[in-house]
């Protein structure tokens, strides 16, 4: 198999000729709308042919706006392959945010699915040449002056920009994220190293294809070795996911925290707290109750599932002890967007609780500025991977990236003796203490979020003291209630359960001094981590005396 490729057109063109026949794209339940590599190869050139039409040229901007779908793969190939450059987008983007990305890009087409086209703006749709359906590749909209058949093409070299995707992150405004062909091949070989897969494999896609992640790892890669890919065409819930699995039977899945979590918390401990049986192999037998639930865990999955990646944000401690003990197949990986993503990577059996891992294949990683007490540090990262800089944007770019190619990402981590990195925390977040120490909220939140009925929660900083922002599961508040008191004295009730429990089990700096009960679920970018500084200042939607929200609640979608 190969993997030292150069660019994405080199990847494109060995692919869709050495697994011409193979399956390679699918849509779960429907028996439309997929490909082998040979119908996608000749989709792209059709598609590329189209663009060339109406005077679209190599390095020209052309954004993606579209849930996942094989056509999402046409139209970044049929992009990237042919020496144009793409734009990602996330759906759930605003009419503002499309806007900014589209105007600051300079894009001079769009492929969008037909249900997101009306999001477009007029005034921005008015200036692009032509506007693709990604439902079925017909032209929604067409430039006649554009139609000029003059558009070129060329084959892309190692350094030529590939994407600009427009960062989601927790702390602060998006940025254009530059990332080249270099980038998404040394992701590829990374991939390779940390868990080789085969033309025989069967991914299957739940996170946005627009996320580094997903359309590094789970589309690039994917694609590079042969395999076959299924996307769904609803949103991954349980009845919606789990019928999914049991049919496909896929062999690797990447995800986030947050769906291992809830499969934990919502299924695993309440089947084995309701069972006596269950509970009595526990106190006696614990090794034995932890093969059966793994492998009724494994089954869930479809039984064929060798790769469980998971990424976006940090894996609670005690599902990650769980899933240890069942001997289920995750993984464990750290990245950022500029880094195309991977940065460091544990494979399946290969873990250590509490650990992202060791560095990733092909990139040189250390601490900067460590802290000789606690042996902290900055990540700084150096490879192949590494984004050229962020569009438009050279003071920031300086900000995060050195002059000898050393990135800056911005989180805290410690490293052990045998190269694996743990992530203690973002720069930005960490919470400096009455004495000067260093409070990281994420280590108080896993605490808050393995108390029963905590869906999510948030630690912020407020007067010179810590406040918990919780987020109940779903029917543990009665916010329709009808008698007001019983209400209020459950609210009080929980919160101060929560007090207390939290601050049993923290040392002191970190104890907290007020909860905060949030009606709505946190905003959270497209791995499902919480934009923090959206919260920085205290709650936006806290329940008043009266069980009502008060504040300035804010929409998801928000611009970072």
């Amino acid at each position: 198999m190969k993997h030292d490729f150069q660019s994405l057109a080199e990847v494109f063109s060995y692919v869709t000729t050495k697994y011409a026949r193979r399956p390679a794209y699918g849509i779960v339940g429907e028996k439309t709308g997929g490909y082998n590599y040979a119908e996608f190869k000749d989709c792209c050139r059709r598609i590329s042919r189209l663009l060339s039409n109406f005077g679209i040229n190599p390095n020209d901007k052309v954004a993606i706006f579209s849930q996942n779908m094989p056509n999402w793969a046409v139209a970044f190939f049929s992009i990237t392959a042919f020496g144009r450059i793409a734009v990602p987008m996330l759906t759930e983007l605003s009419e503002n945010e499309i806007r900014n990305i589209l105007t600051h890009s300079g894009t001079k087409a769009l492929f969008v699915a037909k249900r997101l086209f009306p999001k477009i703006p007029s005034d921005i749709l008015e200036k692009l040449h032509i506007v693709i359906a990604t439902d079925d590749l017909s032209i929604l909209k067409a430039e006649d002056a554009a139609y000029t058949c003059d558009g070129r093409i060329k084959t892309p070299l190692s350094d030529d920009l590939a994407c600009l995707i427009y960062t989601s992150g927790t702390t602060g405004a998006a940025k254009g994220v530059m990332l080249t062909h270099r980038n998404f091949c040394a992701n590829i070989l990374a991939a390779w190293k940390a868990q080789p897969a085969h033309r025989h494999d069967v991914f299957l896609s739940i996170l946005p294809l627009a996320h580094t992640y997903e359309m590094s790892v789970g589309m690039l890669y994917a694609f590079s070795v042969g395999a076959m890919t299924w996307y769904l065409n609803k949103v991954p819930t349980p009845t919606v996911l789990l019928p999914a699995l049991k049919s496909l039977r896929p062999t690797l899945l990447l995800s986030v925290p947050l769906v291992i979590e809830k499969i934990y918390r919502s299924s695993i401990l309440p089947t084995i707290e309701k069972s006596r049986f269950l509970k009595g192999l526990k106190k006696s037998f614990p090794a034995l109750l932890y093969w059966l639930v793994g492998m009724k865990l494994k089954g869930t999955f479809g039984g064929r599932i060798k790769f469980f990646g998971v990424g976006g944000a940090k894996l609670d401690e005690e599902v990650e002890r769980f899933l240890a003990k069942a001997a289920f197949p995750y993984a464990i990986g750290y990245g950022m967007t500029e880094v195309a993503p991977l940065i460091c990577n544990a494979s399946p059996f290969k873990t250590h609780i509490g650990t992202t891992g060791i560095h990733a294949w092909g990139l040189q990683v250390r601490l900067d500025n460590v802290n000789p007490e606690t042996g902290e540090g900055e990540i700084v990262v150096k490879g192949d991977a590494v984004m050229m800089g962020y569009y438009k944007d050279y003071y920031r770019t300086r900000e995060v990236l050195s002059d000898d190619g050393w990135f800056h990402t911005g989180d805290l981590a410690t490293v052990d003796k045998k190269g694996r990195y743990s992530i203690k925390g973002r720069l930005g977040s960490v919470i400096v203490g009455p004495s000067g120490e260093n409070i990281y909220p994420e280590e108080i939140e896993s605490v808050i979020n393995n108390i029963g009925g905590v869906n999510e929660s948030l630690v912020v900083e407020k007067d010179g003291h810590l406040v918990a922002l919780v987020h109940f599961d779903e029917n543990v508040l009665d916010w329709d209630y009808e008698n007001e008191d019983k209400f209020l004295e459950d609210l009080e009730k929980r919160k101060s359960d929560i007090l207390d429990f939290v601050n049993a089990h923290v040392n002191r700096n970190s104890r907290i001094k007020e909860v905060r009960v949030e009606k709505q679920p946190f905003v959270k970018t497209a791995t499902m981590k919480i934009r923090r500084f959206l919260y920085k200042d205290g709650a936006p939607s806290s329940p008043d005396a009266a069980g009502k929200t008060s504040g300035n609640a804010s929409e998801p979608g928000k611009t970072e």
